[in-house]
């Protein structure tokens, strides 16, 4: 099958659009611009090595050469945009892609940008560089439009083709060309006025996430203090049918949205009047919570008569998220460091983490977790797989430290 569509980026976002593009007959090839540093997103994106056979199956193939992507009518561009030194997306990536799609752009092409960025980035940032390179213009020689990922990771229920697709394009008619292509994978299109409209949405769903974890993480902290059983509030919280959704507080925030702060200028832009207050406050509050659940080990630990100096913690689940093999920004990492940095002689186990590495030094690794369990003076669960018998795990550990709540009343110490 000739290819029609090239996903640049086969990560966390490209390779779920790239095997929805193949489960609609579209002719697919992936681009990566940058493939060592990558792999290991694969499992990232929730895809298992079946997953990948049933997608070259399909016809998809995953090409090296940049020539390949003059060949299609549609490209998305899904480059990574990690958070650089100075808070803001690093936008290296998408550069990349830019670069390598610009020399064999060809007229009345889509190009399709779903990386998590600032409002204003497609415009100004990817934009110039389409033009520049292909000497075309966006609106008139080909289509520019911008989508915002929308993944549920592991999700049995949403999936790609029941989770609406939001676009906003350049011109309408940049709007239309995205809509077309997208409506053969998605149920449900919805447009939005244009490119920034579109961008924002992201904007507002990561920060929703955001300031609502927030919430529930010092609730969480202030009922720990008031001796109030914090997961039985919101489990009855939660019976509420309107006006009320539930969050579950946690050791921090984790995964691939960018926590959009307004604090950071849009590129080649203004600073806006209005700042996000709210927004800056979540993430001070949710980066605080991996020094929370050390200081909390600590405290258990020396109720216990023992010292955090010298103490054996096992943690369990390094992940973001449960059941999936993604460390993205998972907070089991700063735990872990300021673990280290009390003196605690720190393992872990993972069913889906073969091998964890903090401060570039490997962190040992369980292989019989009851044993480690029984052997370790605390064992901290920082992430719930369903492999985990927790009521079976509060037998035998020493000490348990449960930040997700998952644990039955009284098996454990809970956040």
């Amino acid at each position: 099958m000739p290819a029609d569509f090239a996903v640049i980026g086969l990560g966390c976002l490209g390779l779920p659009l790239a095997q929805a593009a193949v489960a609609a007959g579209i002719g697919t090839i992936g681009y990566e611009t940058d493939p060592s540093p990558r792999r290991p997103a694969e499992p990232a994106a929730g895809r298992t090595p079946a997953d990948i056979r049933r997608m070259v199956s399909g016809g998809f193939r995953s090409v090296a050469d940049p020539a390949e992507l003059g060949r299609v009518r549609t490209a998305a561009i899904c480059a990574p945009t990690p958070l650089g030194a100075d808070g803001t997306p690093d936008l290296g990536s998408v550069a990349d892609a830019a670069r390598a799609l610009a020399p064999r752009l060809r007229p009345h092409t889509t190009v399709l940008l779903e990386s998590a960025v600032l409002p204003g980035t497609t415009d100004e940032f990817l934009r110039p560089l389409l033009e520049e390179g292909s000497g075309l213009r966006a609106g008139r020689d080909f289509h520019l439009a911008y989508s915002p990922g929308r993944l549920d990771p592991g999700s049995r229920t949403h999936g790609y083709a029941n989770t609406p697709k939001v676009i906003g394009g350049l011109t309408p008619a940049c709007t239309e060309a995205a809509a077309a292509f997208y409506s053969r994978l998605t149920d449900k299109v919805v447009r939005a006025r244009g490119l920034r409209e579109a961008e924002t949405v992201k904007v507002l769903e990561t920060n929703y996430r955001q300031v609502n974890i927030a919430l529930v993480n010092e609730m969480a902290v202030l009922c720990h203090d008031l001796g109030v059983d914090f997961w039985d509030v919101v489990r009855c919280a939660e019976t509420k049918p309107f006006g009320f959704q539930a969050f579950r507080p946690g050791p921090g925030v984790g995964g691939h949205g960018v926590p959009m702060d307004p604090r950071f200028l849009p590129p080649a832009g203004s600073a806006p009047r209005g700042a996000l207050r709210m927004v800056g406050l979540a993430q001070e509050i949710n980066a605080s919570m991996p020094q929370y659940v050390v200081q909390r080990c600590a405290a258990l630990l020396n109720e216990h008569g023992k010292s955090a100096r010298g103490a054996r913690v096992l943690l369990l689940g390094v992940t973001y998220k449960p059941d999936l093999a993604d460390l993205q920004c998972s907070p089991a990492v700063e735990v872990a460091r300021r673990l280290m940095d009390l003196g605690a002689s720190v393992s872990y186990h993972d069913p889906y983490v073969p091998h964890w590495r903090v401060r570039d030094l490997p962190v040992p690794r369980a292989d019989s977790l009851y044993e480690a369990a029984a052997g370790a003076d605390l064992t901290v669960l920082l992430q719930h797989h369903r492999t985990y018998d927790l009521q079976g795990l509060a037998v035998k550990a020493q000490l348990l430290l449960d930040t997700r709540g998952a644990t039955p009343a009284g098996a454990a110490h809970r956040l």
